[in-house]
């Protein structure tokens, strides 16, 4: 095989390797710092409900993966644990509880998307004005850029 064939081969894998090595590391690196335990802690005192979100779903992986406390407010939705790192988090509302990316693109059109979450060591999202907490039973953690489910968990 031509020196310059397998030259370029490993340099192409190279670039590859690097590219997707930048997508995962990149949010970790520009994340902002994530809400102290104390301020977790008060914004889900006022818990409506609670949920657990753990590591054993369907569609959680190495890679997409939530654990810790889920507290739904009126006004927040508040995490106590720890996300798997990533690029385009979403939060979505949603009536009916999945664990996949297939149960996920079967309800994303009723889902209520409620915010982005930027911190992977707890996060705190406002509900958004006129959305009742209560016309739903399932939070789940979404990665919109790549489509990939993250974790759900159901709150009621």
């Amino acid at each position: 095989m031509p020196r310059w064939l397998i030259l370029s081969g490993s340099h192409a894998a190279a670039l590859v390797v690097g590219f997707m090595l930048g997508i995962y590391l990149l949010p970790i690196l520009t994340a902002p710092e994530g809400p102290g335990e104390d301020v977790l802690a008060q914004s889900a005192e006022d818990a409506l409900f609670k949920a657990t979100l753990t590591r054993d779903l369907k569609g959680s992986d190495f890679l997409h993966w939530g654990d810790g406390t889920i507290s739904v407010t009126s006004t927040q939705v508040v995490h106590e644990g720890a996300l798997a790192p990533g690029p385009d988090y979403k939060l979505y509302l949603a009536q009916e509880f999945v664990e996949d990316e297939e149960g996920f693109f079967r309800i994303k059109a009723d889902a209520r998307r409620i915010g982005d979450i930027k911190t992977f060591d707890g996060f705190i999202v406002d509900v958004p004005e006129g959305v009742d907490v209560e016309d739903y039973t399932t939070v789940i953690v979404w990665c919109e850029s790549f489509s990939e489910f993250i974790t759900a968990a159901r709150y009621q």
